[in-house]
C-alpha cells in the first residue's frame, strides 16, 4: 500500500523517538485513513494508549495524535497552558457549571438563618455577592494565591457554625406570620379579615441587616487568623497537632449536623426532592460511564464527533434542569397549589416570578452595603472553628490537584500563600457581606482527573465568568427562582458528600485498634448529644458573664468544633504508634515534600508572575514563608544551634 509506506516513512513516536510497530495497519475511512493497532502488547510499551490518526493527501503525511486513556499523565492541557480564547471559555464554563450546584446553596440557607428566607429581592442581592466573591477570589488563588487550577467557592463548613450563631436568643428569628386585622365597614355591621405584615419593611430590613452584620465581623476576624497562619508559616505546627482521627469526626460531622437545614426544604415537596435524589444517583453512578456523541471541530480533523462524558461532569445539573422542567409542568398543569400559604406553594416555577423583575440588571457589590459589619467573641469564635477545618482540608486539596494536574507537589510557601489568599479572599467577602467565607472546592479538582484539563488560565476564566454573573442582578434573581424542593436533593446530596469526605480519612487509620474506634466513635456521639442538648434547653449555660455565656454556647452547640475538639484531645493524650493512629501515611499524602532534583528547580508552576527576578535579588525574601525565594527552615536553624553548642562544649 503507497499510504502504508508513507506511513512507515514519516511516522515518528515521539515520545522515545522510535518508529510505530509493524502491527499498525491503515484503513481508509471517510474522512481521511485511520491507524488501527492489531497488537497493542508491543516491545515499544505502548500498553494502554489509544493511537488516532488521519491521513493529510494534501500535505502527504500522516498525522498521528496520542492520549491516554484514563492516566494521570495525559493532560490535554498543563497548569501553564493557555489554550485559544472559545476553548477557555468552554473549559471554563464546564468548571462553574461543575461548581454552581454547591454554591447557590449556601447564600439562600444563609438568608433563611437571618430571617430573611421569605424576602426574594433580598437573597437576589445576597446570591449576587456571593458569586461576584467567588469569582474574585478563585482569580486571586489562581494568579498569586496557590497557582493551582483550583475554584474557590462557597463553604459549607460555616453553615453550622452560621446555625449556631444564629440560635442564640438574642438573634433567633421572631414570629413573621402574619397577624389578622378586622376591618370595619359602615355602620359598623360588616368586618372583614385581613392579613398584614407582622413588622414593616424597614423593621425587616433591620432584623436580616444585624444579622448579616453580626457573621460578616466574625467572618473578617477569623480570616485574619487564616491569613496570620498563611504568612508566618506556622500550619507545620498545626499539623502536627492534627492526624485522620481529628479530622474524621470535624469533617463528618459538618455533613450530620446540618439534617434539619435539608429538611427543612426537602419536607416541602417529598416527590420532587425524591426525583432530583434518584436522577443525581442514575446520572452520576449508574450512567457515568456513559459518553453522548457531539459534533465538533478543529483544524486538523475538520468537522468530526467526539464522545463525550457529560453524566460523570455534570449529574447535578443535569438532574436540577429536568427537575425545575417538571415543577415548571406541573405548574403550568395546574397541579400544584396556588395558595402562598401552603408548603407546597413553594414547588411552583411562578412563586418568586416577582423578583426577576424587581431585580436589577446590573448590581455591584461594594463594602459595607448592608451596615458596618459587628463584631462579638461569639461570632468569632464560631467562625474560627469553621476557618480552621477549611484549613485542613484545602490544604488536602492542594496536594490533590497537583497530583491530578501531574505538577511537583506545592513547595511550602505556596501552601502559605494559598491559604493567606484563602483568608484575605474570606477577608473581602466580610466586608462586602457575601453571608459566607470561600474555600476551594474537591470536586473541581477532581473532573480535572477526568477532563485532562489543568490550564490554570482557564480556571481564571471561569472566575471571570462567575464575577461576571454576580454582576448581572437578573442572573442571581433568576438562581433564586429554584424550586424549594430541588435545592432540598441537591442540598442533601451535597451534605452527603461533605460527610463521606470526612469519613474517607479513615482509609489511614487503623480501625482494628480498639484505641481508634473508641475515640472516633465517642467524638461522633459526643459531637451529635451535646449540640442537642444545648438547642433544647437554652439558658442551660450560666457562668455569671453574658458574653462568655454566648461563647460557650455557640461552641457546644457546633457539631464539627464538639467532636474535633473531643477527637483531637483523645488522640493527642491517649497512647498509640504513629502507624496506629495513620499519621505517617495520612502526611505522606496530604504534605509531601517537593522532590529534589533538577525537575524541581526548573518548575516554575508556583512562582508569582512578573517579579521573581527582582525577588532574588533580595537576600530578604529568602525569610518570607509565602515567597518562591523563602529558604530559612526554624527546625534546620535550631538543630545546627545545637550542634554548635555542643561543639564549644566539647
Amino acid at each position: 500500500m503507497e499510504n502504508k509506506d508513507v506511513y512507515k516513512d514519516r511516522c515518528v513516536y515521539e515520545e522515545n523517538g522510535s518508529l510505530l510497530p509493524d502491527s499498525f495497519d491503515v484503513h481508509e475511512g471517510d474522512c481521511g485513513f485511520d491507524i488501527v493497532d492489531a497488537n497493542m502488547e508491543s516491545d515499544n510499551h505502548i500498553g494502554d494508549k489509544v493511537v488516532n490518526s488521519r491521513y493529510d493527501s494534501k500535505c502527504d503525511t500522516i498525522e498521528v495524535n496520542f492520549e491516554i486513556d484514563k492516566d494521570e499523565h495525559g493532560m490535554h492541557y498543563k497548569v501553564s497552558d493557555v489554550p485559544n480564547a472559545v476553548l477557555c471559555f468552554a473549559f471554563g464554563l464546564q468548571q462553574v457549571l461543575l461548581s454552581i450546584s454547591s454554591t447557590i446553596s449556601i447564600p439562600l440557607i444563609v438568608a433563611n438563618e437571618i430571617c430573611a428566607g421569605d424576602l426574594d429581592l433580598v437573597k437576589s442581592e445576597i446570591m449576587s455577592t456571593f458569586l461576584f466573591m467567588c469569582g474574585l477570589c478563585t482569580i486571586l488563588q489562581t494568579a498569586i494565591g496557590v497557582r493551582l487550577p483550583i475554584i474557590q467557592g462557597g463553604c459549607h463548613k460555616f453553615i453550622p457554625a452560621v446555625a449556631a450563631l444564629m440560635a442564640l436568643p438574642i438573634w433567633k428569628c421572631p414570629d413573621l406570620s402574619q397577624v389578622t386585622s378586622l376591618v370595619v365597614h359602615g355602620n359598623g355591621s360588616e368586618l372583614n379579615e385581613t392579613f398584614v405584615p407582622r413588622f414593616t419593611d424597614d423593621q425587616r430590613t433591620d432584623m436580616w441587616q444585624t444579622r448579616m452584620r453580626e457573621i460578616q465581623g466574625g467572618i473578617i476576624l477569623s480570616a485574619l487568623v487564616q491569613v496570620f497562619i498563611g504568612c508566618t508559616g506556622i500550619l507545620g505546627l498545626i499539623l502536627h497537632c492534627i492526624g485522620p482521627i481529628t479530622i474524621v469526626p470535624t469533617i463528618t460531622l459538618v455533613g450530620l449536623s446540618l439534617i434539619d437545614v435539608a429538611l427543612r426544604f426537602c419536607q416541602v415537596h417529598w416527590g420532587i426532592t425524591s426525583l432530583t435524589v434518584c436522577l443525581v444517583f442514575l446520572f452520576a453512578l449508574y450512567m457515568s460511564e456513559i459518553k453522548i456523541p457531539f459534533p465538533a471541530y478543529n483544524r486538523q480533523k475538520k468537522c468530526h464527533i467526539i464522545k463525550y462524558p457529560v453524566f460523570k461532569l455534570l449529574p447535578v445539573i443535569l438532574a436540577v434542569l429536568i427537575s425545575w422542567g417538571v415543577c415548571a409542568i406541573l405548574t403550568v398543569t395546574d397541579k400544584l397549589s396556588s395558595d402562598p400559604k401552603s408548603q407546597e406553594y413553594f414547588t411552583r416555577t411562578d412563586s418568586r416570578t416577582h423578583v426577576l423583575h424587581a431585580a436589577k440588571w446590573f448590581y455591584f457589590p461594594y463594602p459595607g452595603q448592608w451596615g458596618l459589619p459587628t463584631i462579638s467573641v461569639a461570632s468569632f469564635m464560631a467562625m474560627l472553628a469553621a476557618t480552621m477545618t477549611s484549613i485542613i482540608e484545602s490544604v488536602g486539596d492542594y496536594y490533590a490537584c497537583a497530583r491530578i494536574s501531574c505538577v511537583s507537589p506545592p513547595p511550602a510557601h505556596a501552601v502559605n500563600r494559598g491559604i493567606a489568599m484563602e483568608g484575605f479572599g474570606s477577608i473581602l467577602s466580610g466586608i462586602v457581606g457575601s453571608g459566607g467565607a470561600t474555600t476551594s472546592y474537591s470536586q473541581n479538582v477532581g473532573a480535572i482527573g477526568f477532563t485532562k484539563v489543568a490550564s490554570r488560565r482557564a480556571f481564571q476564566v471561569a472566575g471571570l465568568i462567575f464575577l461576571i454573573c454576580g454582576l448581572c442582578g437578573k442572573f442571581g434573581a433568576l438562581l433564586t427562582m429554584l424550586p424549594d424542593p430541588v435545592l432540598g436533593g441537591i442540598v442533601l446530596v451535597s451534605f452527603g458528600m461533605v460527610t463521606a469526605v470526612g469519613l474517607s480519612n479513615l482509609q489511614f487509620v487503623s480501625l482494628q485498634s480498639s484505641r481508634n474506634l473508641v475515640i472516633i466513635g465517642s467524638s461522633l456521639l459526643i459531637g451529635l448529644m451535646a449540640p442537642k442538648y444545648i438547642i433544647s434547653n437554652p439558658g442551660c449555660i450560666k457562668t455569671g458573664n453574658d458574653e462568655i455565656d454566648r461563647v460557650l454556647t455557640v461552641l457546644l452547640s457546633t457539631a464539627m468544633f464538639v467532636g474535633g475538639f473531643v477527637g483531637c484531645v483523645l488522640d493527642n493524650t491517649v497512647p498509640g504508634s504513629d502507624e496506629e493512629r495513620g499519621i505517617k501515611s495520612w502526611r505522606k499524602t496530604y504534605t509531601a515534600d517537593v522532590p529534589t532534583g533538577s525537575d524541581s528547580e526548573e518548575d516554575n508552576t508556583y512562582d508569582l508572575p512578573f517579579i521573581m527576578k527582582c525577588l532574588k535579588r533580595q537576600r530578604w525574601a529568602a525569610y518570607i514563608p509565602f515567597l518562591p525565594t523563602f529558604q530559612f527552615s526554624i527546625g534546620k536553624y535550631f538543630k545546627g544551634l545545637c550542634s554548635k553548642c555542643k561543639g564549644k562544649s566539647s
